[in-house]
């Protein structure tokens, strides 16, 4: 598992006026570390000028433009390094990789020489610089079209290697990522030799693309690990569509034979959010175009909408050992008894199921209210209590909390109907219980009913009348009050239709008259693990660093996992972290085949020490748990 992190200087290399060949955008940039001042980056970036103002003159240019920094974050020196000057690039030099070999910088860029834009004159080139000053030389290198090409920083089995993709704008062909090794440099820009490759394109091809509507390219230079080659690369999701999916992924190569591909990510790990990454000459694309590895952090280099430059890390330990299986450990380890709670068939309140509970730990004993359902798929609350967190030592025969008001009254003959979901937190002496509301028929609002501890730990059930306190007429569910008040208000979250949202509360009292705004918290993000929706999965952990906020994500396969993000301590607003793997996911059989299969549906949780008893529906069916070391998710999440 792992958290990539985009900084927070975002964007970084931005359009400049000061100079005419950048004013409109300065993206897809790739940075190398010279072996000889590991303290500079150096970056070459793709750069476009406006367009000339007389109509007919051609297309706005895209030239390759040089910056440099000692921190990665603030840029100087920027300069036009490559611009178009010979046939084969006169209508723009775009997306360019470097790397260092031989004590010479290759930079590759795609070399445009047909406008209108044409597949047979997008074709990779070359150009050679020592110092980022002079340009030495220029080669036209593939005589096909091809694009995203870049050389390894050593040479492989004795050979310069470089990695492309090929076929990338001929929409009667696939594009396909693949390997290309050279005896010597001439080699590299030799039209002989390149349609003999060609000829042969299939024994060089790495099968990276998942299903047929994707569309791959090479992303940045290769990086040399003690596990293997690390690829970050661009995955685009339902390429030919409107609603593409512009995706970063990435790829371990085996050391010896980089076609053979031993480790990869699952699925994107990031995708469009920001704003700067939805908004600007291409909206809602990013794009890896280069990668360094900075002390123990993965530095991914990309543009976003064709407009800027920006940057984002991650662990590299976390990513790498996500890629391979025989190194992938677990965040969250399953009890070996797992489920701790089936359905009883005696009792008909919970004979179908029992799933989604909420969790407290009052006394030294840790209490789980749990959703029941009964064969008529009406859902009322029953209760269970366990000494150390796993085995349940008690279990009431009755439910401990019924359907009461007309929101929760069954509506449609053996429809789902009833309280769902519980999430339940201490204030002060009272337990405040959001549930969901739903009689079937009218879209779920939240309900809050409240209970002393003092009658709760006697099995005296006396809550309070349950009120409503989200709007009717909308699909409100998954919700809790924040443990304690954040400048001095309550904070509720909940979920409308697909996103996590939070309202503040002047008073309790009046919760069904403040619960009115939706403020968005977080949302799905499209191609990952939770493309489809969010919700909050048990109330907020305090901890130094911030609330730790647990919450379900529903892939496009409708699979429900378990993630994890990190809010500000005092600006709960405020996203500080979120993963990009999903934590728990549907794996064992009491996850996979039930009502609903493919759920893993966490409703709370309780920290002893370090460790986290997170406890999650299964398929809807029956009541698990897992623990979670909290100083592990927080090492990963800070």
């Amino acid at each position: 598992m792992f958290v990539v992190k985009r900084s927070t200087h975002n964007p970084i290399l931005v359009p400049s006026q000061q100079h005419p060949w950048e004013t409109f955008a300065a993206f897809n940039w790739s940075p190398i570390v010279s072996k000889a001042d590991k303290k500079t980056i150096h970056v070459v970036y793709r750069a476009m000028s406006e367009p000339d103002l007389i109509p007919g003159n051609g297309p706005r240019i895209s030239s390759i433009g040089y910056a440099n920094s000692k921190d990665g974050i603030y840029y100087s020196g920027q300069t036009q390094l490559i611009k178009p000057e010979l046939d084969w690039e006169r209508y723009g030099c775009e997306d360019p990789r470097v790397t260092e070999l031989n004590g010479k910088y290759y930079i590759f860029y795609t070399a445009l020489s047909i406008f209108p834009f044409r597949y047979d004159g997008i074709k990779v080139a070359c150009a050679i610089t020592r110092d980022f000053k002079k340009i030495e030389e220029k080669h036209l290198v593939t005589p096909f079209n091809s694009k995203a090409m870049a050389l390894f920083p050593s040479k492989i089995n004795g050979k310069m290697t470089a990695i492309l993709t090929v076929n990338t704008d001929n929409l009667n062909r696939t594009a396909r990522v693949a390997i290309a090794q050279f005896d010597q440099e001439a080699d590299i820009w030799n039209s002989l030799y390149w349609a003999n490759w060609y000829k042969n394109l299939n024994k060089h091809i790495i099968h990276v693309r998942r299903v047929a509507t994707d569309h791959i390219e090479v992303g940045a230079a290769p990086l040399k690990t003690k596990q293997g080659w690390l690829l970050v690369y661009s995955h685009i999701q339902n390429y030919r569509d409107s609603n593409k999916i512009f995706g970063i992924e990435a790829l371990l190569l085996d050391l010896k034979n980089p076609r053979k591909v031993i480790g990869r990510t699952r699925h994107p790990m990031l995708v469009p959010e920001e704003s700067y990454e939805k908004y600007g000459q291409i909206e809602n694309v990013i794009f890896p175009s280069g990668a360094l590895i900075r002390d123990k952090d993965l530095w991914i280099f990309y543009g976003a909408t064709d407009t800027t430059s920006c940057l984002a890390k991650v662990r590299l330990k976390d990513l790498r050992d996500s890629m391979r299986p025989d190194l992938k450990a677990a965040y969250a380890v399953r009890f070996k008894k797992n489920p701790i709670i089936s359905p009883v068939s005696e009792h008909t309140w919970e004979s179908k199921a029992v799933f989604n509970p909420a969790a407290i730990e009052l006394e030294g004993k840790i209490h789980i209210i749990y959703r029941a359902m009964s064969e008529d798929n009406t859902s009322t609350l029953g209760y269970a209590q366990s000494s150390d967190g796993l085995n349940i030592t008690q279990r009431l025969p009755d439910p401990v909390y019924q359907p009461r008001g007309d929101s929760e009254a069954k509506k449609v003959p053996n429809g789902n109907s009833g309280c769902e979901d519980p999430r339940i937190v201490r204030i002060g002496n009272t337990l405040y219980m959001c549930y969901t509301a739903y009689n079937g028929v009218e879209p779920p609002r939240v309900g809050l009913s409240l209970i002393s501890v003092k009658d709760f730990l006697k099995a005296k059930w006396n809550w309070t009348k349950p009120v409503l306190i989200t709007p009717p007429g909308i699909d409100d569910k998954d919700a809790c009050l924040f443990p304690e008040k954040i400048n001095g208000q309550y904070l509720f979250i909940h979920r409308i239709n697909s996103q996590i949202c939070v309202d503040f509360v002047s008073s309790l009292e009046k919760a069904p008259q403040d619960v009115n705004r939706g403020l968005w918290l977080m949302g799905p993000r499209y191609g990952m693990w939770d493309s489809k929706k969010i919700g909050l999965a048990g109330p907020p952990i305090k901890t130094k660093a911030g609330w730790v906020l647990f919450y379900h994500g529903v892939s496009e396969d409708n699979h429900y996992s378990l993630g994890a993000a990190l809010l500000d301590l005092k600006n709960p607003m405020l996203v500080l972290s979120r993963t990009s793997e999903a934590i728990l996911e549907p794996e064992k059989k009491y996850e996979k085949e039930g009502q609903v299969p493919n759920v893993v549906f966490p409703c709370g949780h309780v920290l002893r020490g370090d460790t986290i008893y997170n406890y999650y529906g299964g398929a809807d069916s029956f009541v698990g748990v897992a623990t979670i070391k909290l100083s592990r998710l927080l090492a990963m999440l800070t």
